[in-house]
């Protein structure tokens, strides 16, 4: 009898050990497996909730199956206690440890609102943007320029928020002047900036911030960036280059950054200036005198002067041999690298195309053929321009 009993009570521990074990092994592939969700749902973990509640909405927007799962899986993990507040884009078929880790790990809120204050070389752009969960994309809300226009309203109630993404970009060109003064129109940051960095030592890029973030911090940070850029470029620069120091070849990068905005001329640019030099000639770049004009503070809005051309300045590259005494601007990485990975080229001048671009030469007679074009071409746009056609004029400036 007794073994009868025995034996009964090992079948059914066995059976009861099966179904648990088939239990854990279902649960795992629930926690670890795709998810349901069909399409992207925005989730906002506020300071202080907790997991418990988050996964209870995370339960009602069809993001996971089971809340008691996430909850356990989680614990096990050891991650139930690491929220980290801020708003997650959850992205489709997203596996229960997938989204526990997502939520874990921190970082720049990846849904909800972002806020991106866009630094440029002709004005500054707030950019206020709110993510379509469904398509993944964001949606402009607000923008507009805080030195020459009021907020809109809700804006400000609307950047308060604690989980509203912040960031600041900075675009290739703008000088260490204007970055400055328009670090002093970031309401989210603090501080101040008690001198202007060197020209050239700020690396054009975009920057997650917390709100409160130091402007002098966040210098830094632009600083350490563009440092880097120039010596991992200088590391492995081409061979006959004529710098002697990294800092001369930022010199040339700059003026590589504001003679030519598109990307495949960039190193053929740096090419015509190099051959200019190899040969003795000045290099007679417009944008080079303008620096020596305004000192980077803001930008000439006017075509040069011959009074300003003739004047001789350490800057006015038609008067004086050889590159200027310092960069012109904060170039990016892209002319960085051009500078120290020229075309090789026989050219020796170039001129706007009157498409955006340039058109280069060899010879001057080559080069006063594409000048004359290119004055065909501007009397053209303006005579357009005047009868109403609104076709742009945007051929940039003259070069050598």
């Amino acid at each position: 009898m007794w073994r009868n009993i025995v034996s009964t009570f090992l079948t059914v521990l066995i059976v009861l050990l099966a179904a648990l074990g088939g239990l854990v092994a279902w649960s795992q592939k629930q926690y670890e497996g795709p998810g349901p969700l069909t399409q992207g749902v925005c989730v906002k973990v506020s300071p202080g909730q907790s997991f418990a509640a988050v996964s209870e909405d995370l339960k009602a927007k069809g993001a996971i199956s089971s809340a008691y799962i996430f909850r356990a899986g989680a614990d096990y993990a050891g991650k139930a206690g690491s929220l980290k507040f801020g708003s997650y884009l959850i992205e489709p078929a997203s596996s229960m440890a997938e989204i526990v880790e997502q939520l874990t790990s921190g970082g720049p809120s990846s849904c909800g609102t972002e806020l991106n204050y866009v630094i440029g070389v002709t004005g500054e752009q707030m950019i206020l943007r709110e993510m379509d969960a469904t398509t993944g994309q964001y949606v402009e809300r607000a923008k507009f320029d805080p030195k020459t226009a009021k907020a809109p309203d809700g804006f400000d109630d609307t950047v308060k928020s604690a989980d509203v993404r912040l960031r600041v970009t900075l675009a290739e060109g703008a000088t260490s002047w204007q970055v400055v003064e328009a670090l002093k129109l970031a309401p989210f940051l603090s501080g101040t900036v008690k001198d202007i960095p060197a020209e050239g030592s700020l690396s054009p890029d975009s920057y997650d911030l917390k709100r409160g973030t130091d402007r002098g911090a966040l210098i830094a940070e632009m600083q350490k960036r563009q440092r880097a850029a120039l010596d991992a470029a200088w590391t492995n620069r081409a061979e006959g280059l004529p710098y002697d120091t990294p800092e001369a070849a930022m010199v040339m990068a700059s003026l590589v950054e504001k003679e030519t905005g598109v990307a495949e001329e960039r190193p053929v640019v740096a090419s015509v200036f190099l051959n200019r030099l190899a040969q003795g000639m000045k290099l007679q770049t417009d944008p080079a005198v303008i620096y020596g004009v305004t000192q980077g503070k803001g930008t000439l809005g006017r075509g040069l002067r011959q009074s300003e051309l003739q004047r001789r300045t350490p800057y006015n590259t038609y008067a004086v041999e050889g590159l200027p005494p310092g960069p012109i601007c904060n170039p990016g990485k892209a002319a960085i690298e051009a500078a120290l990975h020229p075309a090789d080229t026989k050219f020796l001048y170039f001129v706007a195309d009157g498409s955006g671009g340039h058109v280069f030469a060899a010879t001057l007679a080559e080069h006063n053929q594409n000048v004359a074009n290119w004055r065909r071409i501007e009397k053209q746009l303006k005579t357009q321009d005047n009868t109403g056609t609104g076709m742009a004029d945007d051929a940039g400036g003259d070069a050598p």
